[in-house]
């Protein structure tokens, strides 16, 4: 085409921020952010440690997503190894943690990272609008805007939606948007709790003597799914980066965790450490400490301190009912939202193919260790690509 499109992205997250990169060297971009700032969630994200992707690659990467298929075109032509070239192309290294998780080298902050995101888009020619509001679709499938000078309509080639699912609404991901969307004859799937915490009817005496102290080194598993790592006690359940696998099987009606308190140990191996010692011992025979040893008792019955094997049994499948997850707000990211079957190979709507949605505003879902944001930025890549090569 002799002339360049105009796109407008409306989100200012990772998948918006990607898309403006693929898109600004070939089209006329204008990003929108309701907030005040772009990259707000994006913030959030790495005040708990800011691991930008993971490290696997190919087969062993795009297994984290779900559903299988989806994101796989997108995963392999923009992974982790190219995430992290886009970094280093704007000056930021990065390096590889024990877990395989990928940081920022040392005395690079989030803010330092979107900040040079910014001044790249800006360098790129992107128009960068905050607060501008999404307000919905007019009668002819316009998009409505506003901003402080009123509303309008945006004048566009194209619309690309980053809008955020429902979790951290602090950041603007508020899951207010999908009215709006019903309005155009989009279906929508309810958003759910996904990278969250789990529900547990402590005993009270557990809580309060153990309450915000991690189960370390353990393998949890709920239905099919596993993982191995650490949560951490809390008043309404456990959280943590062994729980947060295992949530989607909750979320499926999975009603316990198996818990195996020494995975690096068979069974017969520890029953052989009890060896013949008095069962008020046995905990400390396998170096239980005093926690694994209150969750046993609160959950097995009183014979089974009198049996080695029958201990370790429960030591190695100890079985917790949970009562549920913790509300979306809590969460650090959702399931839900715009159904895969509304969109076509390049994240348009298929009832309107001139807007193309992305991010957590789409029902996919993975673990946390730097796979949410890994799928958000190969989004952005793919839906920029995939408009380009339409001609832009």
């Amino acid at each position: 085409m002799s002339q360049r499109l105009r796109i407008a992205i409306i989100g200012g997250g990772p998948a918006g921020l990607m898309a403006a990169d693929t898109l600004a060297p070939h089209a006329e971009v204008d990003l929108h952010e309701h907030g005040k700032h772009i990259g707000r969630k994006f913030l959030v994200a790495g005040q708990g440690g800011f691991n930008i992707t993971n490290s696997v690659e190919g087969d062993d990467l795009i297994a984290h997503y779900a559903p299988s298929g989806f994101l796989d075109p997108a995963l392999r032509a923009f992974g982790p190894t190219e995430l992290r070239e886009w970094l280093k192309e704007m000056g930021m290294d990065t390096f590889i943690g024990t877990s395989g998780r990928v940081f920022p080298v040392k005395g690079i902050k989030p803010i330092d990272v979107l900040t040079r995101i910014r001044e790249r888009l800006l360098e790129r020619g992107v128009r960068i609008h905050a607060e501008h509001v999404f307000t919905g679709f007019n009668a002819e499938a316009q998009v409505r805007m506003e901003n402080r000078e009123g509303p309008f309509l945006l004048d566009a080639d194209r619309v690309i939606f980053a809008l955020g699912g429902a979790s951290w609404p602090v950041t603007g991901s508020t899951g207010i948007w999908p009215p709006l969307f019903e309005g155009l004859g989009i279906s929508i799937t309810p958003f759910r709790s996904s990278n969250c915490g789990v529900e547990i009817a402590w005993p009270a005496m557990l809580v309060r003597a153990h309450e915000g102290k991690p189960l370390k080194n353990i393998h949890i598993s709920a239905g099919s799914r596993r993982a191995l790592g650490e949560a951490t006690l809390t008043r309404h359940g456990l959280e943590g980066n062994a729980i947060y696998p295992v949530v989607p099987a909750i979320r499926e009606g999975a009603t316990e965790l198996s818990i195996d308190l020494k995975p690096d140990s068979t069974a017969e191996r520890l029953v052989e450490r009890i060896g013949d010692k008095e069962p008020k011992n046995f905990a400390a025979a396998i170096n239980l400490d005093r926690m694994q040893l209150a969750l046993l008792k609160a959950f097995t019955p009183k014979e089974v301190s009198l049996s080695a094997a029958l201990f370790v049994h429960h030591v190695k499948d100890l079985h917790i009912p949970v009562c549920g997850l913790r509300p979306i707000g809590e969460a650090i990211s959702t399931a839900g939202g715009i159904p895969l079957q509304e969109l076509g190979p390049d994240y348009s709507l298929r009832k309107h193919p001139q807007f193309h949605t992305i991010g957590e505003m789409v029902d996919w879902d993975a673990p946390t260790g730097g796979f949410l944001l890994q799928g958000c930025f190969a989004m952005g890549r793919h839906v920029g690509h995939s408009i380009l090569g339409e001609g832009a």
